[in-house]
């Protein structure tokens, strides 16, 4: 049996905070505003696991009124989905993910991100894709107020190796 997800996620930028994308932190002037470390690419992700088993969304696994979320590292987030009972028994076939940003450049960090994400979800780097764009100055992301991460997977039934 195999299931398809998607995920998406949106962050704006906010001073005084640390920008965290895909488990690594990349030396910016800004970080992401959110109740976490805010890393939109993992939220994504998660948010394509938990959909494409029909287990909910990450508002409702990791809700921002719980004060014990306040700053969680997102790639421990996305561990404790992948061990979860309910997830366990599946296995990632392939994840493509895209991270649109007008800035800072990330192209330079991606295969530390492959290799985060990889790590956190029991898979090989070679089944981990992540992408970055920008939206070509248009919207808020090409305005420079925020980052929007895109993930897209699938999971096969059985046991993570």
């Amino acid at each position: 049996m195999i299931r398809i997800g998607q995920g998406l996620d949106v962050h704006a930028f906010s001073k005084g905070r640390r920008l965290v994308l895909g488990g690594v932190e990349i030396p910016f002037s800004e970080g992401l505003a959110g109740h976490s470390d805010a890393d939109v690419l993992t939220h994504a992700i998660m948010d394509a696991v938990i959909g494409a088993l029909a287990l909910g969304d990450i508002g409702t696994w990791f809700p921002d009124s719980d004060s014990k979320y306040k700053d969680a590292d997102s790639i421990g987030l996305l561990r404790r989905v992948i061990c979860d009972d309910r997830v366990s028994g599946w296995r990632l076939v392939n994840l493509d993910s895209t991270i649109i940003a007008q800035r800072p450049r990330l192209s330079g960090y991606i295969p530390e991100m492959r290799m985060r994400i990889a790590e956190a979800m029991l898979a090989d780097p070679d089944a981990v894709s992540i992408k970055a764009t920008t939206s070509e100055r248009l919207g808020f992301c090409g305005r420079g107020e925020g980052i929007v991460a895109m993930a897209n997977l699938i999971l096969i039934n059985g046991k993570a190796h």
